[in-house]
């Protein structure tokens, strides 16, 4: 997509850490943001009073999305498995029902999500998942399975999205636009280890950037040594 006709952009999880650099890096680039955030977190969004709109909310109301979607070109959407009531799934379908038909959704997930079943995970990772499931089950806090659901039925729609999945996180300065795959066993992203502030800056940038319709990249930092080692500096390597 033309740059230029990226004018308007929303982010669906606003005020999270993800979602306030997803803000920052959009208004970066010009845009007119809308923000939706449970209302109790509005005040997180302080430091861009007056430069966006906040629509509060839950992300999984669909009153709530059809407000802060109409008219953007793009969506930006955190897909948090809290709780146990299908919020990440019901977030994904508010989003694939009410945006603009040919406006570019990007999700965020984790390498957990599988769109063809090719990705291969280590044995401590997949324990890792099943411990987080059940746990977060037991304590009615998370809700992986339904990150799965909300993912699945993104793949099934015939929108023009992408699914950025993330790996492990940490806060620092930027290392620039993160390095990616289709699958993860990939060795390019062995290091499993991305800065937050670049996994936002690949969900802006994949706004604009039409190879990445209807992908699911696997995302690594680009100054990672697994990805100095195995892509030798390039911005992805579609594996």
């Amino acid at each position: 997509m033309d740059t230029d006709r990226m004018k308007k952009v929303c982010v669906v999880g606003a005020s999270g850490k993800l979602g306030q650099y997803m803000v920052r890096h959009a208004l970066d680039r010009g845009y007119e943001v809308v923000g939706v955030c449970r209302e109790r977190s509005v005040p997180k969004l302080a430091a861009f009073e007056g430069r966006m709109t906040v629509v509060p909310g839950d992300t999984n109301d669909r009153e709530v999305i059809r407000r802060a979607v109409a008219g953007c070109d793009g969506v930006l959407t955190v897909l948090v498995p809290w709780g146990v009531r299908q919020y990440a799934s019901g977030t994904a379908q508010a989003v694939l029902d009410h945006a603009r038909p040919g406006a570019r959704l990007v999700f965020s997930c984790g390498w957990h999500i599988t769109r063809d079943g090719k990705d291969r995970y280590s044995p401590m990772f997949r324990l890792g998942v099943r411990v987080a499931a059940r746990v977060g089950r037991l304590v009615r806090y998370v809700e992986i399975d339904d990150q799965v659901e909300a993912c699945r039925r993104i793949f099934a729609s015939d929108t023009r999205w992408t699914v950025v999945r993330g790996s492990s996180l940490e806060e620092g300065e930027s290392q620039g636009l993160p390095v990616w795959s289709r699958h993860v066993g990939d060795p390019v992203l062995a290091s499993d280890l991305t800065r937050r502030v670049d996994f936002a800056l690949f969900m802006v940038e994949a706004l604009t950037d039409d190879t990445l319709v209807r992908e699911a990249p696997a995302i690594v930092g680009r100054l990672t040594p697994s990805a100095l080692a195995h892509a030798g500096g390039r911005a992805n390597t579609p594996g």
